[in-house]
C-alpha cells in the first residue's frame, strides 16, 4: 500500500487500538499503523456491523504534487477531487469526470457529446497505455448501467470500488501527456537553441502545425 500521508510504498501492519466501542449503530474499532517513512500515524475506523473501513487520519489521501505546467482550471478540479475523496468518493468521481470531459474537449480535440463517445474519439489519438486507462473509466464506472455518468458528468451518483481513485490516476496520466511532457520538451528545445545561437548556428525548427511540442 501507499502511505496516505507521504505517498511512499509501505508494508501494511495494522493493529487494533483499544477495544471495540458499542453504540446503537453497532461496534466500532480503531485500527492504526505508523508509516515507517514519514513517522505519521494512519488511522482507520472499522464498522463491525457492515464490515466497512474508513480512513480518518489523514482525511485526504496524499497524491503526487501537480506540475505548475497544469493549467489552473484543471488543477483546481483535480485538487478538489483529491480533497473530498475520503469523505465522498461519489463527489470526487463527479469532479474527476467533469475535469476529464473538459480536458478531452480542450486538449484532445474531441467533438462535444457524451463522455462515452468522447472517450472513443480520444482513444484514437492517445498512446496505447493512456487509451487503455481512459477506456477503463467507462468499464470501471459501468457506464452501461449508469448512463448519467456519461451524459451528466458532474452528477453525483453511486460509484464502484476503486472508481474514484482510477479517475484521479487517469487524470494524472493525461496531465503528463498534454501538459508536462510538452513543457519539458519546450524547455529542452529552448536550451538547445541557446547553445546553437552561441555557436553561430541556426535554431531548431519549430514544431509544425498539429505536432505536439
Amino acid at each position: 500500500m501507499k502511505c496516505p500521508h507521504c505517498n511512499q510504498g509501505i508494508r501494511e501492519g495494522w493493529e487494533v487500538h483499544g477495544g471495540g466501542l458499542d453504540d446503537a449503530d453497532g461496534t466500532w474499532v480503531v485500527r492504526r499503523m505508523k508509516c515507517p517513512e514519514c513517522d505519521r500515524w494512519i488511522l482507520r475506523l472499522h464498522d463491525e456491523a457492515v464490515g466497512r473501513t474508513e480512513l480518518f487520519r489523514p482525511r485526504a489521501v496524499a497524491r503526487a504534487p501537480l506540475s505548475p505546467s497544469v493549467p489552473g482550471e484543471f488543477a483546481a478540479d483535480y485538487r478538489e477531487a483529491c480533497a473530498v475523496l475520503a469523505d465522498s468518493p461519489k463527489a470526487s468521481a463527479a469532479l474527476s469526470r467533469r475535469c476529464l470531459q473538459r480536458l478531452l474537449r480542450d486538449k484532445g480535440g474531441v467533438k462535444p457529446g457524451d463522455l462515452f463517445n468522447e472517450i472513443d474519439q480520444a482513444m484514437k489519438t492517445l498512446p496505447s497505455y493512456l487509451a487503455e486507462s481512459v477506456d477503463a473509466v467507462r468499464n470501471i464506472g459501468v457506464f452501461a448501467a449508469h448512463p448519467i455518468k456519461s451524459t451528466n458528468t458532474g452528477e453525483i451518483v453511486d460509484v464502484e470500488p476503486g472508481e474514484a481513485e482510477w479517475l484521479l490516476d487517469t487524470l494524472e496520466g493525461l496531465f503528463d501527456f498534454y501538459f508536462v511532457q510538452p513543457e519539458i520538451t519546450r524547455l529542452k528545445r529552448e536550451a538547445l537553441n541557446e547553445k546553437l545561437k552561441e555557436a553561430g548556428k541556426p535554431p531548431m525548427k519549430a514544431p509544425s502545425t498539429g505536432e505536439r511540442s
